[in-house]
């Protein structure tokens, strides 16, 4: 008999079930082998991997099938991808110049078998405070070991503390690391990368976030690392980290061409300490030296080493990457503790020259924007009143607009971030919120969002519910046309403003479109989904469901039910009666 090509038809559904693989609760979609991915319309959502996804010392992938199950899960939940940290202290462990790439090659590879893009984080700081921290990832054991020859490879503050989170910026092009730079050192470590990943560029790895200080974000650390743990929820001043040999001989210098001999030597005076009230000190009060000729000079030269520092990593990392199709980006440091006070100290401490008066983010934008750089800012989820109720001179929606502000002014994109996992439906709101800010009269696809992180609280029903909705309203546009048409019959000026903001969209986005492959199956899959008593206004629920043929998407419907579901089980049945009608 002559071979027949047989379709097979399955229904897909959400389970969400407990497992055991390392203590992972895991959640899996079934849907055959279909790829949910087409061309998206709107903004991207990557999700950060756990820091120990690759092991350490061992440098192995650690929990692979629930690794797998997770890649599915986030595949079909309409994610684009994964944010991949890529440490140097396992990478480059030993010895200089040797890498071992393996853990992340694995990963790379699990992420092309489900469709996912992944953006890779050049890691290049410490992670954790010491051996017994369960997400210590030192940096590298021969860059310890120059370190401890030397300690003035590592930041310093006015009372000697050393902090060793990231190589000081001070030694920068000074061949301190055997016979190499630390500028050398990162750049010859992007190369590695480059040539290792190379078959991945484009298809799969689409973009590369290049760390610049501690925690990845263009900062110097102006606190200890043991108090990061709570430095955030009270308003620490920072200490100033120019007290190593080679910030001190750079600052010498400066004061030096300025003709200004007693500037030298040292870092303000009456800075106070980290935990003290700002008006009591002499440099960050209200009318303190931070405002004077001295402050001028000490925050220019401070602010200036930073953005060299973020200048010579751009030119190195544009330079690597020039012939590869991938998107650059670089981080900065969700610093909001003293927002609205006049010298806003705990940023100057970190770096940013930002005051009441002067923008100190508008220049990083430039900078990114001179080597085509995407901006990363963090505290996407968070609210002035929630964190007033600790701190009333705390402004992170205040921090958020100014740096979208200047990315806005500097025409570059940006990558939103949460600071912490919150998984709660206000959290994702204030996301929306804020990333409007920035998209409201842009065209294109200028920003998109990225999740931190990935753990086992993410999977569990309720929260992975409100993460998939989440998903839905910020990276696909038919939510917004669904909402809207619900009041055709009695539009208010806010509806017409948000139908508005869709034409605009459309308009920009009209060479979009589904994409069709060619598979070696002719298999008819579905997948619904239904919400339960999500509707404010009417409580009733809404069914989604899509059809697959061959493994490429051919019909799909997101409606409202007729009456009010009395459980998310009858709402969900209700949608499957739907998909099986379609299928039949």
């Amino acid at each position: 008999m002559p071979t027949q090509t047989r379709s097979r038809l399955t229904l897909g559904c959400q389970l969400n079930f407990s497992g055991s693989d390392g203590g992972d609760n895991e959640y899996e979609l079934l849907h055959s082998d279909v790829s949910p991915h087409h061309d998206r319309k709107g903004w991207p959502v990557f999700v950060t991997l756990p820091i120990d996804a690759v092991s350490f010392p061992e440098g192995v992938m650690k929990r692979k099938k629930a690794m797998v199950q997770s890649f599915r899960a986030l595949a079909t939940g309409g994610l684009e991808g994964v944010v991949m940290e890529v440490w140097w202290g396992l990478v480059e462990k030993e010895f200089p110049r040797v890498y071992n790439w393996q853990a992340y090659l694995e990963i790379v590879a699990l992420a092309k078998r489900f469709g996912l893009k992944v953006r890779a984080a050049m890691a290049f700081h410490q992670c954790g405070t010491g051996p017994d921290d369960p997400f210590w990832i030192p940096l590298p054991q021969w860059v310890r070991e120059e370190i401890d020859k030397d300690p003035d490879l590592a930041y310093s503050d006015r009372f000697g503390r050393r902090n060793m989170e990231y190589i000081s910026l001070g030694c920068d092009v000074l061949p301190v690391l055997h016979g190499r730079s630390p500028i050398q050192a990162y750049t010859e470590f992007m190369r590695s990368f480059r040539d290792t990943f190379s078959p991945f560029f484009g298809g799969v790895i689409t973009g590369i976030q290049v760390g610049m200080g501690p925690a990845g974000e263009l900062r110097y650390p102006s606190y200890p690392l043991q108090k990061q743990a709570w430095t955030w929820r009270k308003p620490e001043l920072g200490e100033f980290q120019c007290y190593d040999k080679y910030m001190l001989a750079s600052l010498n210098a400066c004061a030096r061409e300025m003709g200004k001999r007693e500037w030298a030597n040292s870092g303000p005076t009456g800075a106070g300490n980290l935990m003290q009230d700002l008006e009591k000190t002499e440099f960050f009060k209200s009318d303190g030296s931070w405002n004077t000729p001295y402050g001028e000079f000490f925050l220019t030269w401070y602010s200036g080493m930073l953005l060299l520092h973020c200048e010579r990593i751009c030119r190195e990392a544009k330079t690597i990457f020039c012939d590869v199709e991938i998107n650059l980006s670089g981080k900065v440091a969700g610093i909001h503790r003293h927002y609205f006070t006049r010298s806003h100290p705990s940023e100057l401490t970190a770096g940013y020259y930002n005051t009441s008066i002067r923008d100190g983010f508008l220049p990083i934008a430039r900078v990114f924007g001179r080597y085509g750089f995407s901006m990363c800012c963090t505290c996407f989820e968070m609210k002035d009143a929630e964190d007033q109720r600790m701190n009333r001179v705390s402004s992170p929606e205040g921090f958020v607009r100014q740096v979208l502000l200047a990315a806005k002014i500097c025409d570059i994109p940006v990558q939103g971030e949460t600071s912490s996992s919150s998984l709660d439906y206000e959290s994702f709101q204030q996301v929306l919120k804020m990333s409007k800010f920035y998209s409201d009269g842009l065209g294109g696809t200028t920003f998109s969002f990225n999740f931190v992180m990935m753990d086992k609280n993410l999977f569990e029903y309720r929260n992975w519910d409100t993460f998939v909705r989440f998903v839905r309203q910020i990276s696909d546009i038919a939510h917004a046309v669904s909402l809207v048409s619900q009041f055709m019959h009695n539009p208010s000026e806010e509806h017409m403003g948000a139908v508005i903001r869709i034409l605009q969209y459309l308009k920009s986005s009209s060479g979009r479109g589904l994409m069709f492959k060619k598979y070696s199956h002719l298999n008819i899959n579905g997948c619904i989904d239904a919400d339960w008593a999500e509707s404010a206004t009417d409580r009733r629920s809404t069914s989604g469901y899509l059809t697959f043929v061959g493994g490429n998407l051919v019909t799909w419907r997101s409606k409202k039910q007729r009456v009010v579901a009395l459980s998310s089980a009858e709402a969900k049945f209700r949608s499957m009666t739907k998909e099986i009608c379609e299928l039949l």
